[in-house]
């Protein structure tokens, strides 16, 4: 059933990049934290950037759950599932990091995402996370079901903010800065996003 691979290649490769959702999942240390569960979608939003390192950009949002919990202690599982096809799920335990807007890391890593315009879609965070454990399993209980296409809705919503009226927006939602647990969260005022 279930199978342990060393790294992120070949159909597993080509499985994990035809997705178009996958979800995140992290936790504070604290034992009566909050566990995050985050679904995450928009095409040309994820890369496989090497055999073991994978990462997404972490857009505007109501919360900053998944941020704070790897600021804290860089724990992560993400995990896709077989909506079409043959059923599968495809689970990636390992650790991840939030790069912010001013990380020299951050124009270098961006560029891996040619597909999307960062944008219109309020980016501020880039989560790279380096595989420990990959492994999949039968999936044979997940539903088929049909994939449309992205909602226009999160595009629509956050293309007409700039850098100062995000932060903004941002410094009046109860958990960006800070999340639900008391942890720090996306550093504000966000850096200007100097896009080429």
């Amino acid at each position: 059933m279930g199978k342990t691979y060393e790294r992120i290649d070949g159909r597993l490769r080509d499985f994990i990049e035809a997705q178009p959702l996958f979800f995140t999942a992290t936790a504070p240390l604290t034992a009566d934290g909050t566990v995050n569960l985050s679904p995450k979608g928009l095409k040309g939003s994820f890369a496989v950037l090497d055999e073991r390192t994978v990462a997404y950009l972490d857009f505007a949002g109501s919360h900053s759950e998944t941020v704070a919990h790897l600021r804290e202690n860089g724990r992560i599982t993400l995990m896709w599932c077989a909506f079409q096809g043959p059923p599968n799920i495809v689970r990636v335990h390992g650790r991840g990091e939030p790069v912010f807007r001013d990380d020299p890391r951050f124009g270098g890593l961006l560029a891996r995402f040619p597909d999307i315009d960062p944008a219109v879609h309020g980016l501020r965070a880039i989560i790279v996370v380096t595989a420990e454990h990959i492994r999949d399993s039968c999936g044979y209980a997940v539903p088929f079901m049909a994939y449309e296409s992205d909602r226009e809705l999160h595009a629509k919503r956050f293309a007409r903010e700039d850098d100062a009226s995000l932060s903004a927006y941002f410094a009046k939602k109860e958990h960006i800065a800070t999340s639900m647990d008391g942890l720090p969260g996306v550093p504000l005022p966000l850096p200007p996003l100097d896009l080429p």
